[in-house]
């Protein structure tokens, strides 16, 4: 299950409308429950760095990634996920978002973005123990 207050859900949300009809990208900082849930903090937008096709790709700048996770280290936060709009395709994941997804037992959240508009937002956490056997499993998004 993925917990994650209002205001980093319509903040990763409202990424998606300002980037449409790019792909938006983001990174979820917060911690990781005894339950097995991950509970969100922030929700840090980054830029998207894939020029060859940023309407259907994304890709976070590694420089990014590591300033965020040295940030949350400093304020006792994790990276539990990361999150990326799909413009005007439904709010699943694809075999590109799988095979790019390396961060196991972390979220993927995607909010599909429909002629400008967030619309449907999913969550799935990458389970397996390798880049073998990976696989995504739908989770549940409880927003407080």
């Amino acid at each position: 299950m993925l917990k994650i207050n209002s205001t980093a859900y319509d903040s990763l949300r409202h990424h998606g409308e300002q980037t449409y009809p790019h792909e938006c990208c983001g990174v979820l900082l917060g911690r990781f429950e005894e339950d097995g849930s991950r509970t969100v903090a922030r929700a840090l937008a980054c830029g998207n760095m894939r020029a060859d096709s940023p309407h259907n790709r994304y890709s976070i700048d590694p420089k990014d990634l590591i300033r965020i996770q040295r940030e949350g280290r400093e304020r006792g936060e994790e990276i539990v996920g990361f999150y990326h709009s799909h413009p005007d395709h439904p709010a699943q994941w694809s075999a590109t978002d799988l095979a790019e997804a390396h961060w196991i037992g972390c979220s993927y959240v995607i909010t599909s973005v429909e002629k400008g508009k967030a619309a449907t937002t999913n969550s799935f956490e990458l389970t397996g123990t390798d880049e073998a056997d990976k696989r995504f499993a739908n989770e549940e998004i409880t927003v407080s």
